[in-house]
């Protein structure tokens, strides 16, 4: 689906200094591009660089990233049919897509918004609406597992509500952690259980079908955060762990990070649309004309209404490269992780943190503190060797390794694990 990046050169600073000032006489359109080509973009290290192996990365397809600089050549706003036409149809084509993926009906619907942020938010804020007790009370309570996504805290933030937390954040969520919170909580209050499926810092994926069941029986709203796990539903072989996740109410899953759409794109996903319809539709006098129209407008389910039909690359990468080529990538994406599995296994100066859960493996570095981790992530950054973080497993510090990007090679693997056998950090 895509050819593999050249290797990199080290990282190049890229100071005020450089850039022309803005002010009222511009530099011309061909110095603007040859500061962008030549100072600003060889400072950042791109995320589909077969060696970025930190946070979630992504590896758009070329036919994705040719749908993305078209819909801004061609001007197109995405919130309504009545402007985008036949955009908005392809867009609906890619969430079909999703929603058949994760096991939703015909009925289901969503849209793509910027990032899994606003998808949980956009989720919540649907999850709550309407619901007001007759003493006046709404729900303010969010209960989530200890490993839920930092978006969560934050849209509870926005929407004046509290987090209850689950679990721990090293296991994956059950039924008992959530069954034990709601417990104690009033069911009018609770606006909805956040599970995930793919922690992004282990993998892990929450027990869902115990918790939608748990949920269905307690008649309390089921949001699951698929953002960064949601493209392993593809893989056969990890199927199974998602088990449950077609009767959750709303789905994150971000194409931006292994479904090879470029940045930025998620969709939030509803099992019932017409209750995020319902949530978000904005009105407003000069907002009937879209309104009314017979159509099916993208900005009303979610918290936005200026938007990139960001659906259109997520289309155009399955339209050239058919569904089966990205079950072909999400898989090769799991080998690679199996692949770094064994070689930790098999290293002296290395060992395994935990269980590996999807794409994402942990470990250490035998010997190694927190301040050789961040030494050598530092200069394997620099040198644009490769982008590698330490995390917090438990009380300990550890690498990660994440693998979203099919032209990642086993060799690339290799270097990096071969790179950490000296007690000196990389130079």
């Amino acid at each position: 689906m895509a050819e593999r990046r050249a290797e990199p050169t080290a990282a190049r600073p890229c100071s005020g200094d450089e850039l022309p000032e803005v002010g009222p006489d511009g530099v011309g359109i061909e110095a603007t591009w040859a500061v962008l080509r030549d100072a600003l973009l060889p400072s950042a290290f791109p995320t589909d660089h077969p060696r970025y192996l930190a946070f979630v990365g992504g590896s758009p397809a070329p036919a994705a990233i040719i749908a993305d600089a078209a819909l801004s050549a061609a001007a197109v706003y995405g919130g309504s049919e009545l402007e985008a036409g036949a955009v908005v149809t392809a867009e609906r084509a890619a969430m079909r897509w999703l929603c058949e993926v994760v096991g939703y009906p015909d009925s289901a619907h969503g849209t793509f918004v910027s990032g899994g942020s606003l998808a949980n938010l956009s989720a919540l804020v649907a999850a709550r609406h309407g619901r007001v007790a007759t003493d006046g009370r709404a729900p303010h309570v969010i209960v989530a597992g200890a490993s839920a996504h930092s978006s969560v805290r934050s849209a509870a933030a926005i929407m004046g509500c509290e987090v209850v937390w689950a679990g721990s954040p090293d296991h994956p969520l059950d039924r008992a952690d959530v069954a034990d919170v709601l417990s104690t909580l009033d069911r009018r209050d609770v606006v909805a259980v956040v599970a995930t499926a793919g922690a992004t810092n282990t993998g892990a994926v929450d027990r869902l079908e115990e918790i939608s069941e748990l949920c269905q029986e307690r008649g309390v709203w089921l949001h699951v955060d698929a953002a960064y796990g949601g493209a392993a539903m593809l893989a056969s072989s990890h199927r199974k762990q998602f088990a449950g996740i077609e009767r959750a109410d709303s789905i994150t899953i971000d194409p931006h990070k292994w479904l090879f759409t470029p940045f930025d794109c998620a969709a939030v996903l509803y099992l019932n649309p017409e209750l995020a319809l319902a949530a978000h539709r904005q009105r407003a006098a000069y907002l009937d004309v879209v309104n009314e129209a017979d159509g099916d407008n993208p900005a009303d389910y979610a918290a936005h209404l200026s938007r990139r039909a960001r659906g259109v690359p997520v289309w155009a990468s399955l339209v050239a490269n058919g569904t089966a080529a990205h079950v072909d990538a999400v898989e090769q994406c799991l080998a690679l992780a199996a692949h770094a599995v064994k070689e930790i296994d098999a290293a002296e100066h290395l060992e395994l943190a935990g269980d590996p859960h999807l794409s994402v493996v942990l470990f250490h570095r035998v010997g190694w503190s927190r301040e050789q981790y961040e030494s050598w992530s530092a200069a394997a950054r620099r040198g644009g060797f490769a982008l590698v973080t330490p995390t917090l497993y438990g009380e300990h510090h550890v690498l990660r390794l994440c693998f979203v990007n099919p032209l990642t090679t086993t060799a690339d693997i290799d270097l990096v694990l071969e790179s950490l056998e000296c007690d000196a950090p990389l130079s």
